[in-house]
């Protein structure tokens, strides 16, 4: 049953990626034109999405939760053959055929002509709108194909968690602990630098966004999606100060280019599935994982379970087996619980921040302005 869902992970990999982010990016036009709100926002998820990724690589580095596991999973083939050098990467990036690359699920390929496609999409103005419309509803269909595959998570996870022990024994739920515990404290660092850079942009006022977010935070914690603690998230920024103007912006912006908690992930359970199949990255190989997943990220946002997606797709190519994928799967629903929450997060400073920087000073927020923290002289 597990090896049925991973292949129906692969199944949708390709049309996925291909609809959705060449018509996220043909569709980039609209926030151009709201000028210096849009180009701060997208300066901002940027910084915070290598910030992410970067801080996700560098803790799985040091805590090594998967170290000592020694296990043994289908190998997979590595990026260019056995040369891993950065020439023969970039060389194996620029597909030789959309088709083919499509049809062997090749990512980085289909990452790099969805995005020149969608750049020349964007540059043909009204001449490209007909095309728009047939992407949108593939993507509309693959997501809802996505919605279905996960269906059956429950039997996969099942699958996977008794194989998996009985393989390795019950030391794999020490093996699970060690991952779950170190990426919970990983987020933890995050929520602390995402506050400690909003001080510096917005003031003392940021330190208490977390009391104003409690309810969607809760929200988000509990149901694992992002989409369902939006309004409530409105709701609180518009209580904090934020105009909503900018709230109303930002916020559904960055849940398609700021998901910095999933992209953590993304490389946190990467390197963790390396660690514990004793696979070693080359410099080269983890530079290339990381810009993939920061593009790749972007392009299935709103996808359920979308973490395993991009994983599925992006580890073969730098010789991580996607049956790692089936490794996490038992413990993956607690985690999307950790990451979603820090999307919301992450999503709330952002929109706090620049609204700060384009009025100089947050709207007057009567229910916490007793607190001497709110007193933002800043």
């Amino acid at each position: 049953m597990a090896d049925v869902f991973l292949r129906l992970i692969k199944m949708i990999i390709a049309p996925l990626v291909l609809a959705t982010l060449m018509t996220g990016i043909a569709q980039m036009e609209d926030i151009a034109s709201l000028g210096r709100i849009g180009a701060r926002a997208l300066c901002w998820f940027l910084a915070a999405s290598v910030v992410s990724l970067m801080l996700g690589m560098l803790c799985v580095s040091i805590l090594q939760p998967g170290n000592g596991a020694h296990l043994i999973l289908p190998a997979a083939a590595p990026v260019g053959g056995t040369d891993n050098t950065l020439s023969s990467f970039l060389d194996h990036i620029v597909p030789s055929s959309v088709v083919q690359a499509m049809a062997t699920n090749e990512i980085l390929q289909i990452v790099v002509f969805s995005t020149l496609a969608g750049v020349a999409m964007t540059a043909a103005g009204p001449a490209a709108r007909p095309l728009i419309a047939p992407l949108d509803a593939l993507s509309t269909i693959m997501l809802k194909m996505t919605a279905y595959i996960m269906w059956v998570a429950p039997l996969a996870v099942f699958a996977a968690v008794a194989v998996a022990v009985g393989k390795e024994g019950a030391g794999i739920l020490w093996l699970y602990g060690r991952f779950v515990i170190g990426f919970y404290a990983t987020l933890l660092l995050f929520w602390a630098l995402l506050l400690t850079v909003g001080l510096c942009f917005a003031g003392r006022r940021v330190l208490l966004l977390p009391r104003v977010l409690r309810n969607p935070l809760l929200l988000a914690f509990s149901t694992a999606s992002s989409e369902a603690a939006l309004a409530p998230t409105l709701a609180a920024l518009d209580e904090f100060g934020v105009p909503s103007r900018i709230s109303g912006f930002v916020l559904p912006l960055g849940y398609s280019f700021n998901l910095d908690g999933s992209m953590m992930y993304c490389t946190f359970a990467a390197m963790f599935i390396a660690q514990a199949c004793d696979i070693e990255l080359a410099p080269s190989q983890i530079i290339g994982m990381l810009a993939t997943f920061l593009v790749t990220s972007k392009g299935i946002a709103g996808v359920p379970r979308a973490s395993l997606v991009v994983l599925a797709a992006t580890m073969p190519k730098f010789g991580i087996p996607e049956a790692g994928v089936l490794l996490i799967l038992g413990v993956d629903h607690f985690l999307d619980m950790g990451r979603t929450a820090t999307n919301v997060v992450g999503n709330a400073v952002a929109a706090t921040v620049i609204a700060h920087r384009e009025r100089h000073h947050l709207k007057p927020c009567s229910i916490l302005s007793p607190h001497p923290l709110f007193t933002d002289r800043s």
